[in-house]
């Protein structure tokens, strides 16, 4: 397959882009962040709670079937564009479906109707990175994937902090039904983009190969191992910020405004300032600079652990790690978009991005036993370790 890209204004670009990015991360963050929350306040034990963690799996394995994405599609649909539509018209079908539910008394079908809104989203970022990938040139690829972040971010508002007031307020079922709605008023932007595909008549089937090929490219060695070590300090230091807000002793709604609206919208702020950025810098310098800011993010989440938990102090702490993440994401996705190729793009992003989530996963898996060794302050400083070592590995392996 091969893609040329369509003639439109930038500025439909990037609301194309932003509805995309914004509409796949509501239902993610809803899952992770405002369910738990909610199923917790519903006497669910801490055991069971647990299993949410198993839904974040279809991110991690999304590789496996982004070969199948790139190779077939409906050209009638605009190959791309077709697989968005089907994966989001689905999960707002399912999220209808799953409003329905009693969350007690059917919570295995519950956690059946999660996965499959997770697959659907993983899927979904799939034929939506490929489809950014072909759309925007290597000069809009800065403030694209600043876009792309800070859709992440408002979809994460939208989801997390928002989600969680409505379910207060409104309950179950209303509030699932408004977010099929808003997931299904999302699509229009997809139905209306017009992707330019011109599909070969024959060309090689899907395997595993093209997966194994992608590490063949020069330089994707090391950059793997950059991408391996980028989430481990970020991730870390956040998995144990929030129960240390708990130890603190902030409510969940105080805790909620802190981190699921207030912070990130400081992401979404940092995404926007790097995507402006990233051009004039160069893409490795820009890593290297968000990457030390990174660090100074981490040694901020020490401030509370040695006793300064004021609000305002909390505030200022979640904003700076927040808007700096957002600067350091937006860098890294540029260079994995750099890393991609147009006839391949769905496999080339995916199999950069599970390396991304592999990281985050590691940082936050091995967070609450280092917690409980060494503290809070040692955990964070473990965390900034792992940020030097990054910031030393992009400064000599990035080419």
């Amino acid at each position: 397959m091969q893609l040329t890209k369509p003639r439109v204004l930038t500025w439909q670009k990037m609301g194309l882009l932003g509805s995309l990015y914004v509409a796949q991360h509501i239902p993610l963050t809803f899952v992770y962040e405002a369910l738990p929350v909610f199923l917790r306040q519903q006497n669910v034990s801490l055991r069971t709670l647990g299993l949410l963690q198993l839904l974040a799996l279809p991110l991690v394995f999304k590789f496996l079937w982004s070969p199948l994405i790139d190779r077939y599609g409906v050209t009638r649909w605009r190959h791309y564009r077709f697989w968005i539509l089907c994966f989001q018209t689905g999960l707002g079908g399912v999220i209808a479906l799953l409003a329905f539910l009693n969350i007690t008394q059917q919570f295995t079908l519950l956690l059946i109707g999660l996965l499959l809104v997770s697959l659907l989203s993983a899927s979904q970022d799939i034929g939506t990175d490929a489809l950014a990938v072909g759309l925007l040139s290597p000069a809009e690829r800065g403030i694209g994937n600043g876009i792309q972040r800070g859709g992440n971010s408002l979809g994460a508002i939208i989801g997390g902090g928002g989600m969680l007031l409505l379910l207060s307020y409104w309950g179950w079922r209303i509030t699932l039904l408004a977010m099929a709605a808003v997931l299904l008023l999302a699509v229009i932007p997809i139905a209306r983009h017009r992707e330019q595909v011109i599909k070969p008549a024959l060309s090689s089937p899907p395997s595993f190969g093209r997966l194994i090929s992608v590490y063949r490219r020069p330089g994707m060695g090391r950059w793997s191992l950059i991408l391996l070590l980028y989430g481990i300090g970020p991730y870390m230091a956040l998995t144990m910020f929030r129960p240390l807000l708990v130890d603190i002793g902030l409510s969940m709604g105080e805790i909620g405004l802190l981190l699921g609206v207030v912070s990130y919208g400081a992401g979404l702020l940092g995404a926007v300032a790097a995507g402006l950025n990233i051009s004039r810098l160069g893409r490795k310098q820009a890593l290297v600079i968000f990457s030390a800011l990174q660090g100074i993010a981490i040694a901020a989440y020490c401030l509370p652990a040695l006793g300064f938990t004021q609000l305002p102090i909390l505030y200022v702490v979640a904003m700076i790690a927040q808007f700096i993440n957002g600067m350091a994401m937006t860098a890294l996705f540029t260079v994995m978009m750099d890393n991609s190729e147009a006839t391949t793009a769905g496999t080339d992003y995916t199999v950069q991005s599970s390396v991304v989530y592999i990281s985050g996963i590691l940082g936050a898996t091995f967070s609450g036993v280092i917690a409980e060794t060494i503290g809070y302050q040692g955990v964070f400083a473990v965390a900034l370790l792992f940020a030097v070592v990054t910031v030393l590995a992009i400064s000599y392996l990035f080419r």
